[in-house]
């Protein structure tokens, strides 16, 4: 885990005070690792760097790691890189793949039974993102740590 501050020992919002990264293997049990990962990390953030991480955003960052792990090992062959960040506002979730088509959310149909990750995932997001990389995709996504104004 890395940590970072600016020159006058001050923490910066944009900077990563926190970062962690896990290869998971893309077997069955993988998603459940994700989980673990991402409590275990909010919590040393919480306890061991004092960080304010709401409930709201331990809730959200592992529905978030579940979703994106899954549709990486439902759509995606081989292991999956999460990666985990915590800047002064937000933590940001970053899953690796081997596919490199980008998915697209699919238009709101309650009817619908199942493929609701994605569009659970850009309702909860303060920022989604994703990017073609040489061997696969990359797609980001940052839920605020404190509960504030305009958060479900």
């Amino acid at each position: 885990m890395e940590s970072a501050a600016d020159g006058d020992g001050c923490t910066t919002p944009d900077v990563h005070l926190l970062r962690v990264g896990y290869a998971l293997d893309g077997d069955d049990s993988c998603i459940a690792d994700a989980r673990h990962h991402a409590a275990a990390f909010l919590d040393r953030a919480s306890d061991d760097q004092h960080l304010p991480v709401s409930a709201r955003a331990r809730d959200l960052t592992q529905l978030v790691v579940s979703e994106l792990v899954t549709n990486t090992r439902k759509y995606a062959p081989g292991p999956v890189l999460l990666e985990l960040r915590i800047t002064a506002r937000t933590v940001e979730i970053t899953v690796w793949d081997s596919d490199p088509k980008i998915p697209a959310a699919r238009a709101t149909d309650p009817s619908r039974i199942g493929q609701h990750g994605l569009e659970i995932v850009k309702a909860v997001a303060e920022d989604f993102e994703i990017q073609r990389e040489p061997v696969g995709k990359r797609i980001t996504a940052r839920i605020a740590l404190s509960d504030g104004p305009g958060h479900l």
